[in-house]
């Protein structure tokens, strides 16, 4: 039953790829997100009246700009209104998003708007800190410890952030979990 979930959810993802999205919107609201351009992004939002316009894999201006890093973008989306406990086709959040890159200043902003820092994805069961501490981001891992993220919790494969970080090699991270 496990496998074919997390076969579901692969295909749900790929059905996410630029060669399957509808026709972009003008202006592309997740695309001057992701690229940190933040004042005709607030225009076009302000004119279209929705901070959380979904792309076709559900995915927010505030997920995009999360993900790449904008921690400008993500305040000025914040002020606006964007929701941080919406999830895409993935069930991935901004900040789990933000975790996965390293952006631990934009793991922080977004908790501190309200997003929950245990929250775990459909496709491997991943959580922020399972992310961060897999890819080996230190500075991440210690944000979400400082915002008390769980230890404990397990991936699909019965993996904690502490079992990542040890299979990944990733020492310093391994102390911090320990």
């Amino acid at each position: 039953m496990s496998r074919l979930l997390l076969t579901l959810s692969t295909l749900l993802l790929l059905s996410c790829q630029p060669a399957t999205q509808l026709a972009p919107v003008s202006p592309d609201v997740h695309r001057l997100a992701e690229q940190g351009a933040t004042v005709p992004l607030i225009e076009a939002i302000t004119a279209s009246g929705d901070v959380d316009r979904r792309d076709i894999c559900y995915r927010t201006p505030l997920m995009f700009a999360a993900q790449s890093g904008r921690v400008d973008t993500v305040r000025e989306l914040l002020a606006a209104g964007a929701r941080v406990d919406l999830h895409e086709k993935g069930y991935y959040t901004a900040l789990m998003l933000a975790a996965g890159n390293g952006h631990s200043g934009i793991v922080r902003l977004l908790a501190e708007a309200g997003a929950g820092v245990d929250e775990v994805e459909i496709t491997h069961g991943w959580t922020a800190l399972i992310w961060a501490a897999k890819r080996g981001h230190e500075a991440t891992v210690a944000e979400l410890l400082a915002l008390g993220a769980r230890r404990d919790m397990r991936d699909g494969q019965g993996r904690t952030a502490l079992d990542w970080a040890l299979l990944e090699r990733h020492p310093q991270i391994v102390a911090m979990l320990r």
